[in-house]
């Protein structure tokens, strides 16, 4: 495994960090389970491979990723990285803040939290929130009584808010410690503050570095850039997050040990990009572009749906359509998520809320009827 300064928190951290919100779950008595003998092994081998940093968040995995991933690295928990994660509520106060804390604390089976984030900032939620309800202050007094031990944030907003979010919270005598952003391949937006945050001293991690699974169609992109054997558009995702200097760490959400063991291998690849071949390579953005249509990372913010519909899964299965081409697969896919009783556009009760929720601000309404009519063709 590479391992990277992690800005200048004073840690090392592993190339590959795992993200815990995809892990494999099961069902019974109308409740919800993570398959706790799956993730102990995943968990394990990525320890056991030089993978030190886990992300995971309150309602990760309907609310059990904390509890599980507790569970999991129990037995080398001083050896590893926690990174979770404060929601961000209207009217939330220093006690809210506390409350929260403790509760992930309580979860994870721990006495502090390495990472501790303000979940999924934007301009406005820091303003109304976080600066009004006293946070910086409260996640200032919580490192001081090594409850957490490096302040952090997540973010969904336009690029220049990082630089504004970093600033005022050293303005008011706080400093946020690590980054964690969305980067890839497809959308390199936020390249800029990454760098800008990197160099105030701050760590930096890319989340979605293969794009939510649009990066995963095989293709010789990679041999045509290089001159080199072709590779997977997949490894060539992760080779371009890795090969950023300004970013610290590729956060991949893993359902399985396969998964696992594929992203370990990636990342532990001494291989890089020359100056050369970063040239090329966004020469070669348009070729890229085209996996961009309905670009959903899969981050399940705009679950639960009110109607039910399981709008990542239904977007997941136009992946395969749109971008991998298996138009009969993906076709095939749909029927059997309906027969398993998973609802559709037709169940929408049009009321945008997951429009509110999605980062990505996605026309979510107006894709998914596209999709479910295409799909049930």
């Amino acid at each position: 495994m590479n391992y990277r300064d992690f800005g200048k928190t004073g840690e090392k951290i592993s190339a590959l960090g795992f993200g815990c919100m995809r892990f494999p779950e099961y069902k019974q008595d109308e409740k919800h389970f993570v398959d706790q003998d799956k993730v102990d092994e995943m968990i394990r081998y990525a320890y056991e491979n030089g993978v030190n940093y886990f992300d995971t968040a309150p309602y990760y995995c309907n609310s059990n990723s904390e509890t599980a991933l507790g569970h999991a690295v129990k037995d080398f928990r001083n050896k590893i990285l926690i990174s979770t994660k404060c929601p961000i509520d209207k009217g939330m106060t220093e006690k809210d803040y506390r409350e929260h804390l403790e509760r992930s604390l309580t979860r994870l089976g721990t006495d502090h939290i390495d990472f501790y984030h303000f979940w999924a900032l934007n301009r406005g939620a820091f303003d109304d929130v976080v600066l009004a309800g006293n946070l910086l202050e409260a996640a200032a007094k919580a490192k001081e009584e090594g409850l957490i031990r490096h302040i952090s944030f997540s973010f969904h907003d336009h690029p220049s808010a990082i630089k504004y979010i970093i600033e005022t919270a050293e303005a008011r005598g706080v400093k946020m410690e690590s980054l964690l952003c969305q980067y890839n391949l497809l959308d390199r937006s936020n390249e800029e503050m990454i760098k800008y945050a990197n160099e105030k001293g701050l760590g930096t991690i890319a989340m979605g570095p293969v794009g939510g699974g649009r990066l995963a169609a095989p293709t010789d992109l990679y041999a045509k850039l290089t001159g080199k054997p072709s590779i997977s558009t997949y490894e060539l995702a992760f080779k371009f997050c890795l090969g950023n200097p300004h970013l610290n760490c590729a956060l991949s959400g893993m359902q399985n040990l396969d998964m696992v063991q594929k992203n370990v291998k990636v990342s532990s690849d001494d291989t890089a990009f020359s100056a050369e071949e970063w040239e090329q390579l966004g020469l070669a953005m348009e070729e890229i572009k085209k996996f961009s249509e309905l670009y959903c990372t899969g981050c399940k913010y705009c679950q639960p749906c009110p109607a039910e519909i399981n709008i990542p899964r239904i977007f997941e299965i136009w992946t395969y359509y749109n971008v991998y081409g298996l138009k009969d697969h993906a076709k095939n896919m749909m029927r059997d998520y309906i027969r398993r009783g998973g609802k559709t556009f037709a169940d929408c009760l049009d009321c945008g809320v997951c429009e509110d929720k999605c980062p990505q601000h996605l026309e979510i309404r107006k894709n998914l009827e596209k999709v479910c009519k295409i799909l049930s063709e």
